[in-house]
């Protein structure tokens, strides 16, 4: 069982939960991006689980007729394992999604049909072969795919260019893994003008599918101006349990939609872990209610 401290980072362990606290959020106009927990199997058996999970999610999602759609990582369906185990697992997931099974869903492909999937990026050892099947899924699918890139990262820009004429969508967010300097900027000041820059050049390249990954209030704001020149479409999506208030906020204006990323499972406690590691705020959340309790 989840303790109430982990529980507002983590939506439950079981889909079922996870589907509830998407139904809540619909209900205040956010949307959902379901993630199962799980990274970096060494084993292909855990890896080929997770994938069948997927699977599974994707027709429950159509079920029950949410406005979500799912987010994995790499190294979650085999991508440690090999390139061709990632591969095909990827494969499966995006081919149930897109399965007339999977058509209930709101959120929808560029075509009407299947559930969105996107792709998480995780360190910039996955970075080439992570854009490499985003590149072909989202031809295959007319854009029902998405793939995450970090701004951290200074090959990014020009990873932009490379994305841009494709279907689907990108999702930018800061970078939450410790690169080393000679690839990465490692000054907030200076992933921060990197984000502006990358965010201004997908309002003006990308004809939509532009995602702001991010809690920062002057880059979501930076987000609303871009749109008023270029009238691309956004989203805005931010992590369960984080900055909540200001989602629903968000969520009721009429030019941007907003999803909340929400990570379930029974491997909770580690990603609760990073959660409070990364930002001091969580961490005093989390001791107030301690105390509290």
């Amino acid at each position: 069982m989840i303790p109430p401290i982990a529980s507002n980072f983590v939506a439950g362990e079981s889909p079922e939960a996870a589907l509830a606290h998407v139904e809540g959020l619909n209900d205040r106009g956010v949307a959902g991006i379901l993630n199962l927990l799980g990274e970096h199997y060494e084993e292909r058996p855990p890896a080929d689980a997770d994938a069948d999970a997927y699977v599974d999610l994707v027709e429950a999602i159509a079920e029950r007729g949410v406005d979500a759609c799912v987010s994995v990582k790499s190294s979650q369906i085999g991508l440690d394992i090999g390139d061709d185990v990632f591969e095909e697992n990827l494969a499966r997931i995006v081919e149930a999604a897109n399965a007339p099974a999977a058509t209930g869903s709101a959120e929808t492909g560029a075509d009407g049909t299947g559930t969105f999937v996107w792709i998480d990026m995780e360190d910039h050892e996955t970075t080439d072969v992570t854009l490499d099947a985003f590149e072909r899924h989202a031809v295959e699918t007319d854009g029902n795919v998405g793939v995450c890139v970090q701004a951290n990262l200074k090959r990014t820009r020009d990873d932009l260019e490379r994305l841009a004429d494709l279907p689907g969508k990108v999702r930018l967010v800061k970078g939450a893994y410790d690169e080393p300097a000679e690839i990465s900027y490692k000054k907030k000041a200076r992933v921060d003008e990197s984000y502006r820059d990358c965010l201004a050049y997908m309002f003006e390249a990308f004809d939509d599918g532009v995602a702001v990954g991010s809690h920062d209030p002057a880059m979501i704001e930076y987000a609303k101006e871009l749109y008023a020149e270029h009238e691309t479409t956004y989203e805005v999506q931010m992590l369960t349990g984080v900055r909540e208030s200001a989602q629903f906020e968000l969520a009721a204006e009429d030019d941007v939609k907003v999803y909340q990323y929400i990570p379930y499972g029974s491997k909770w406690f580690s990603y609760f872990y990073r959660r409070i590691r990364e930002r001091k705020s969580n961490a005093l959340f989390a001791l107030r209610a301690i105390v509290g309790n």
